[in-house]
């Protein structure tokens, strides 16, 4: 018997058809604009799948429209472990991000072999920061109005027959975009997390998009420096890049310190880094080619009393990253080593983000 906890979002997709390009804080616009929703009708193709394929399932859902109600007309009799919180109606859609993540935690619980969800990518975000590490696998029933990631089948049925009959399983990336970016007719994409996922020809694939130059780094980088913040450029030509296109003459090889269009320091030392910094730091670096270090080789200014007062961006141009497979740390701060270890978001593109491990 396979034991799969099941919730859907009632609320994805429902901006799609009304022009909204999405449902993230639209809700009631969509509404408005006589949506209707999707994800049931979706959820129940891909349980009808499940229950069609021979494989006995024990489901196990949360209350009202966040799966049992499409489960009990599917034929199954789940075990239902929460419901959202009091204040909100399960029955009409009346459900948030937390209400999703207190189920896929409620499933962890239970010891599920599979966590099924029906949405889009922001509901793979929200099941992908519940998991919280835990490797169990998940698949997603595509309902969403932005589907790019790569842990959905590609239609509601295939992914209800996977799910009841995978055997094996591999790694797939959960992305999401910047809605209101994409209503403006821009794709801004981020790699959010990698889990385990069932492996099977019919799991769509990551959506690419359009990036991965230096000079489309550099643009990214530019275009996003926050007022008042002090940003510490690391040593490299990627990173010059986006010095240059601030319009700073800095040093190649050094770290240089910059605020609001002033260049304050030069090639400067760790004190002289220290004694500049502000209340909003961030260090801009870029891995070493061919060996992944992002600190403690060629940029020992950066020092874990520096790194421990900024934000981290790493930059680096697609085919840096994918010669490179893995990043590395060596600040001579075991403790600060450790905390750096895991999965960090690398700009690769304009817009694009990619998660690469740091071990």
């Amino acid at each position: 018997m396979r034991t799969i906890g099941f919730v859907v979002n009632p609320i994805a997709g429902m901006g799609g058809r009304v022009g909204l390009k999405g449902t993230d804080d639209r809700l009631q616009q969509a509404r408005d604009r006589g949506a209707q929703p999707r994800a049931p009708e979706r959820a129940r193709q891909a349980l009808d799948a499940m229950a069609a394929s021979g494989v006995e399932i024990a489901l196990v859902t949360y209350a009202g429209i966040m799966g049992e109600s499409v489960a009990r007309e599917a034929g199954f009799d789940p075990v239902v472990l929460g419901a959202p919180d009091a204040g909100r109606d399960a029955t009409i859609g009346e459900t948030v991000a937390d209400d999703t993540r207190a189920a896929v935690r409620s499933f962890l619980d239970r010891g599920v072999d599979l966590i099924v969800f029906v949405g889009g990518d922001g509901t793979a975000v929200d099941v992908a920061e519940a998991l919280d590490g835990a490797d169990v696998p998940i698949f997603g029933v595509p309902a969403g109005v932005k589907v790019y990631s790569s842990v959905f089948g590609v239609t509601p049925r295939a992914a209800g027959r996977i799910a009841a009959t995978f055997d094996t399983v591999t790694e797939g990336e959960v992305n999401d975009i910047d809605e209101d970016a994409y209503r403006e007719g821009q794709v801004r994409s981020e790699l959010y997390a990698v889990v385990t996922v069932p492996r099977a020809d019919q799991r769509q694939s990551s959506k690419q998009l359009a990036g991965g130059t230096v000079e489309a780094v550099a643009e990214g980088v530019a275009e996003d420096v926050r007022e008042g913040a002090t940003y510490v450029f690391g040593p490299g030509s990627t990173v010059g890049a986006i010095e240059s296109a601030l319009g700073l003459d800095g040093s190649p090889l050094g770290v240089d310190v910059w605020r609001d269009g002033e260049l304050l320091v030069e090639d400067a030392r760790e004190s002289e880094i220290l004694d500049t910094l502000g209340e909003d730091n961030v260090i801009v670096v870029s891995p070493i080619g061919g060996q992944g270090f992002v600190f403690g080789r060629g940029n020992q200014q950066l020092s874990p009393a520096v790194i421990r007062r900024c934000e981290i961006e790493i930059v680096a141009s697609r085919r840096k990253v994918d010669q490179l497979g893995v990043l590395r740390v060596d600040t001579g701060d075991a403790d600060l080593d450790e905390q750096l270890r895991g999965w960090q978001r690398v700009r690769v593109g304009r817009f694009e983000r990619r998660l690469m491990e740091i071990v």
